[in-house]
Order: structure tokens, then C-alpha cells, then sequence
């Protein structure tokens, strides 16, 4: 049977049965999306974008778009990577992540030559994708926080899982009746004697 402790806290370990070499990667992700966010505003209000080799305004300004439209599905990517989510929302955010980078591809493509002063201007068209796709994923990393947050909030209730001789039973307690059941210093049979006896009410 396993600990009280860890059936109250609902971890196993400590890590919510997620690996952590995933949540170090979602984690690493999300702090390269939001050093990519802070390097596009230095690159256009210091003489960074020097060093990236963009010499001229129009560069500048290509150059911090670029790194401005990734960092976000960057961070977004890396949220749904640390939560314990279902595949389906991860998948829903790599899918957004995807439509908001071909968003980026297509300013870098349109930006400046086909831009907001261009007989045939992008910019609409790449607005729209990238908005597109910046909601999909942001939804789906809602719903993912959502999900958490409702796995995270019992509503007063414990669920205790019991493995004895083979099988396993799930019993629900309120809190109260936990902390009086821990608090009494019984042992393991006692505690088990009186789940038996709650169950049978």
C-alpha cells in the first residue's frame, strides 16, 4: 500500500508521473522563446543588431520580427511541455505553433519589399496566419491549465488507493476524516480496518 502522504498528495515521487528530462526541455524552450522576446527589443533600441549583422534600420526591424513572432510559440510550446498535459492539447499547441511560424516565414518573406507601403502588400495575409495560429495554441494551453487545475482541486475530497492481495480499491475521505485517520498514530491495519468499515456504510 502506498504511503498515506503520497495518495493525499496525489505525487508519486514528486513529479506527477512526468518525465524531467521533459519539463528541463519545456522549460529550456520557454526560456529561449523569451530571450528571443527580449533580444528583438534590444535589437531595435540598441546597437545589438550589429552583431547580428543587421546594419540598417529596415534589417534591424526584419530581424527583431522575426525573433519577436517565434519567442511566443516558443513560450507557449514550453508551458505545454511542463504541464501534464493530454496529447491531444500538445498537439493542438505544436499545430498552432506551426501556423504562427509560417506567420514569421511569411513577414520575413514580405518584410519590407511587400509591406505596409507595397502596391501588393503581405501584410494582412500575414497577420491573419499568424493571429491564426497564436490562437490556436494559446487555447489549447488554456485548456491544458484548466485540466491541471481541476485535476489539482479535489474539492475537499481525498481518493485513497488501496492494493491489497492483489487488488486494488479506491476510497474517497474528506480531509477531515484523513487528518483524523493519520492523526490517531494508528497502524496501517488499523487505518485500513476503519477504510473497510467506511466502505461498508
Amino acid at each position: 500500500m502506498p504511503s498515506l502522504s503520497e495518495a493525499y498528495d496525489g505525487r508519486r515521487g514528486g513529479t506527477d508521473g512526468r518525465d524531467p528530462r521533459r519539463v528541463a526541455l519545456g522549460a529550456g524552450v520557454s526560456l529561449c522563446g523569451a530571450g528571443a522576446l527580449v533580444t528583438a527589443l534590444l535589437v531595435v533600441t540598441t546597437p545589438l543588431a550589429a552583431v547580428f549583422g543587421a546594419t540598417d534600420p529596415l534589417a534591424a526591424k526584419h530581424l527583431a520580427g522575426v525573433l519577436a513572432g517565434l519567442g511566443g510559440p516558443a513560450i507557449l510550446l514550453g508551458v505545454v511541455a511542463v504541464l501534464p498535459s493530454k496529447r491531444r492539447q500538445q498537439l493542438g499547441v505544436i499545430a498552432g505553433a506551426a501556423i504562427a511560424t509560417a506567420g514569421v516565414w511569411l513577414f520575413s518573406y514580405a518584410y519590407p519589399s511587400r509591406w505596409v507601403l507595397a502596391e501588393d502588400p503581405l501584410v494582412f495575409e500575414t497577420a491573419i496566419v499568424y493571429f491564426i495560429g497564436g490562437f490556436v495554441a494559446l487555447w489549447f494551453v488554456f485548456v491544458a491549465l484548466a485540466n491541471f487545475r481541476r485535476r489539482n482541486n479535489p474539492h475537499g475530497r481525498v481518493t485513497l488507493e488501496i492494493q491489497r492481495e492483489g487488488e486494488t480499491q479506491r476510497v474517497e475521505v474528506s480531509r477531515s476524516e484523513y487528518r483524523a485517520m493519520v492523526g490517531d498514530g494508528g497502524s496501517a491495519d488499523d487505518i485500513l480496518t476503519e477504510l473497510d468499515e467506511r466502505r461498508g456504510e
